[in-house]
């Protein structure tokens, strides 16, 4: 399955940039800020302040894979379940 890159205009820290994402990733960031309750720009801008390194493109699409592992992610055994996912 072949996703083209979209280019969107977002608004950062009050700054406007662009981001370059497939589209899987935009509705990613979408049901993830719905489900957070919080705006678009405003989850690229927690996912900004904290990266660690790279550009702003690939540590959305780290910080929307890491979201969805984490929720597929079977409970381990002997931990108790967090429902309050807050990646």
């Amino acid at each position: 399955m072949k996703s083209p890159v979209v280019k969107r205009s977002i608004v950062v820290a009050g700054h406007k940039t662009s981001v370059s994402l497939e589209e899987a990733f935009w509705n990613g960031m979408k049901e993830i800020s719905n489900l957070r309750d919080m705006t678009l720009s405003e989850l690229v801008g927690e996912i900004d302040t904290n990266r660690q390194q790279g550009n702003l493109s690939s540590a959305i699409r780290l910080f929307v894979l890491d979201y969805f592992r984490t929720r597929a992610a079977p409970p381990q055994r002997g931990v108790e379940s967090n429902t309050n996912l807050s990646a």
